[in-house]
């Protein structure tokens, strides 16, 4: 591979055949479930930000729907079954290494399941808004700012 600079940005090109190499961005999504004037936070077991506290979150897999990434995610990550009522809010920009460059953030509702931490999460709780833990991101850090502030936004 070679690289070249092929429509405005420098990309790896065969020099045999010409096929270029496109970098797909990775994406994320994140679940924002409120509860009796709480939000639904997991504690990390993994790096980055183990010990520390986010919404329910990880990556859309191929050909994976993301509203149905988000509902497995929170069912992985918390025991609960979600409905997706609707998107939160839309972020772009890798925040640390492995993360992702799009994070799509759904807000979503309980509808079944029993509270319990899984997977890369080894508690689940919901939290008031006065009374938050030490957060592992700052996508995590704006969201509940914008949920905090009843903040509308186009997304």
């Amino acid at each position: 591979m070679q690289e070249r600079e092929i429509f405005g940005r420098l990309r790896p090109v065969c020099p045999t055949c010409g096929r270029i190499h496109f970098y797909d961005p990775k994406v994320a999504v994140g679940v924002l479930v409120e509860d009796g004037g709480g939000i639904l936070l997991v504690r990390r077991t993994q790096e980055p930000g183990r010990g520390r506290w986010t919404l329910p979150a990880g990556f859309v897999d191929a050909g994976e729907d993301p509203q149905a990434a988000a509902m497995r995610e929170c069912r992985e990550e918390t025991g609960l079954e979600v409905e997706v009522e609707g998107l939160f809010d839309l972020a772009a920009g890798r925040t640390h290494p492995r993360g992702a460059d799009i994070m799509i953030i759904y807000r979503a509702r309980a509808v079944g399941g029993t509270l319990r931490a899984g997977d890369d999460a080894d508690r689940a709780s919901f939290f008031r808004p006065e009374n938050l833990p030490e957060l592992a991101f700052d996508s995590t850090r704006r969201t509940i700012e914008r949920w905090r502030s009843g903040e509308p936004r186009d997304v």
